[in-house]
């Protein structure tokens, strides 16, 4: 009887441990194609793209494509970008993608033209819901306008805007949208000044 009762007492414990958060219950995450799709992909990319020497632009891009990313011209794609799912990648024209992002495209990632993500950021369209138990997956578009800046080491959060023409200040936590021709920074990013164009060079 003494032996049952701790043996009751064990999984009342482990069921208690879990009424936040149950992993063994977990449903997996989107993909938007078929899982040997992906496997290939990071196969491909972990060997043939990522150890790629920076000159190597056009094969970058061409792999992206390859995988079904769509891209405009004149793009730079620095070494060490990390895609996760092509397919839901779209990338505008004279864009700058700096060494070291990621984009976690398990939902779509749009980045428009002449907008530059500087090195290391982190683009993340998914997330889990931590108020169910099974610990859900969540995938919510990212979308940076034309114009925009990214800098280093910023964290852009699923679902987020960035307007046309907004700077978002290094090393910043992104998780809502921000409007257009805004300078954004901080933990979490405030609205720290409005963009404005240098008359000189508008002249030019």
């Amino acid at each position: 009887m003494i032996r049952f009762c701790r043996v009751e007492a064990r999984k009342a414990v482990k069921v208690e441990a879990r009424r936040f958060q149950d992993l063994a219950r977990f449903g997996g995450t989107a993909r938007g194609a078929a899982a040997w799709r992906a496997q290939l992909w990071w196969l491909f990319q972990a060997l043939f793209v990522l150890p790629t020497p920076q000159y190597m632009f056009a094969w970058r891009r061409f792999a992206l494509i390859l995988f079904g990313a769509k891209i405009g011209k004149h793009v730079l794609i620095r070494p060490g970008v990390r895609v996760t799912y092509p397919w839901n990648l779209t990338i505008g024209d004279y864009v700058w993608i700096g060494d070291n992002v990621t984009l976690y495209s398990v939902a779509e990632i749009s980045i428009g033209s002449h907008s530059c993500v500087s090195q290391e950021s982190y683009l993340c369209a998914g997330t889990h819901d931590y108020r169910d138990v099974t610990f859900a997956f969540v995938s919510t578009p990212i979308k940076i306008g034309s114009e925009c800046w990214v800098a280093t080491r910023s964290f852009i959060g699923p679902g987020v805007v960035i307007g046309d023409a907004a700077v978002v200040g290094a090393g910043s936590i992104v998780t809502t949208s921000v409007d257009a021709e805004t300078i954004v920074a901080g933990n979490p990013a405030k609205l720290v000044g409005k963009r404005a164009r240098d008359a000189l060079a508008v002249r030019a």
